[in-house]
């Protein structure tokens, strides 16, 4: 079950749009980790520079985009290689 709950979670991820570029987190390869377990799903991103002015607001879009995929729990997203990826990651994660 977690592979294919892990690819629609993916498929879920390509409706996230870089609003500068237009393209979307998959398309720019910022997404580095899908994995789940009994329905908690954790994602890592990367985001496109260190000082990313969007880098909350895309936490923020990827954990909702994941939130909507059936058998999906739980979401648990991990900003990596941003400035403020520790303010990040307790933001969106609560």
């Amino acid at each position: 079950m977690g592979k294919e709950i892990e690819d629609k979670v993916m498929e879920a991820l390509k409706t996230v749009m870089d609003p500068e570029t237009g393209m979307s987190m998959v398309e720019m390869q910022l997404i580095s980790k899908v994995a789940e377990a009994d329905g908690d799903v954790a994602i890592e991103f990367i985001p496109s520079s260190p000082m990313c002015p969007i880098a909350f607001y895309l936490a923020q879009e990827i954990k909702e985009a994941a939130q909507k995929v059936g058998g999906v729990k739980k979401v648990r997203v991990e900003c990596k290689g941003h400035m403020m990826e520790e303010q990040i990651n307790k933001s969106v994660n609560g």
